[in-house]
């Protein structure tokens, strides 16, 4: 039986990876002129520490994860400045699924990757938070997706076993993660990535599919 709901919030609440993506392109570029778009899908769906120590390993420079986060917050970003309204890359049928959850007992978590404090204002602007039991970041472990700790310490809060959740991801690393703890996942299609949906238990090509693919059982 099925006792949670546990959601990704980039790629999955909020369509935020193409913009996120192109943003850091550009600044990569701007050390690196001949990187290749694709090289850059290894860092979607990945926490802090790890997404921008693979990027310091992509421009080939010494400086060091933080110290590259750092030239890219404090200096790219200040002159290269991008507005995000997320209320326009909300995906709103995210509500419609979490009321339907609830009405059904049903405990509801958010196991992000981002940092905790952007997760939880990102989930409040778009009115998502109050529906929710639980949001866990990526930066409350020695290790976020793909190691499976997010996912067994969510689990653990909501007071159920890894096998009475469904966890729905879109991202390679999160379909891994859930994967390896013993959650089932649906895999939110996007082929604009090159991700590996082969250890998820089904597929949707639309969030608002996924209340008749519960429904209908996996």
């Amino acid at each position: 039986m099925i006792k949670a709901l546990i959601f990704d919030m980039d790629g999955v609440i909020i369509d935020s990876e193409p913009g996120s993506l192109r943003q850091v392109l550009e600044f990569v570029r701007s050390k690196k002129p001949d990187v290749n778009e694709r090289e850059m899908y290894q860092v979607v769906g990945r926490s802090s520490q790890d997404v921008w120590t693979r990027i310091a390993g992509v421009i080939g420079w010494e400086k060091n994860w933080l110290e590259t986060r750092q030239e890219y917050r404090s200096v790219w970003q200040k002159e290269h400045p991008a507005k995000v309204s997320y209320h326009e890359i909300f995906r709103p049928e995210t509500l419609k699924i979490l009321k339907w959850a609830r009405d059904r007992g049903m405990r509801r978590a958010v196991a992000s990757s981002t940092g905790y404090e952007k997760v939880r204002s990102i989930l409040t602007e778009v009115g998502v938070a109050p529906y929710l039991d639980l949001i866990v970041s990526g930066d409350q472990f020695k290790e976020s997706k793909p190691n499976p700790e997010i996912y067994l310490k969510t689990a653990e809060l909501l007071g159920v076993r890894p096998k009475e959740c469904i966890a729905i991801e879109d991202s390679t690393v999160g379909i891994t993660a859930a994967h390896r703890a013993g959650v089932k996942v649906i895999a939110l299609k996007d082929d604009r990535f090159d991700f590996d949906r082969s250890l998820a238990d089904g597929e949707i090509d639309a969030l608002g599919k996924l209340i008749g693919f519960l429904e209908r059982g996996l």
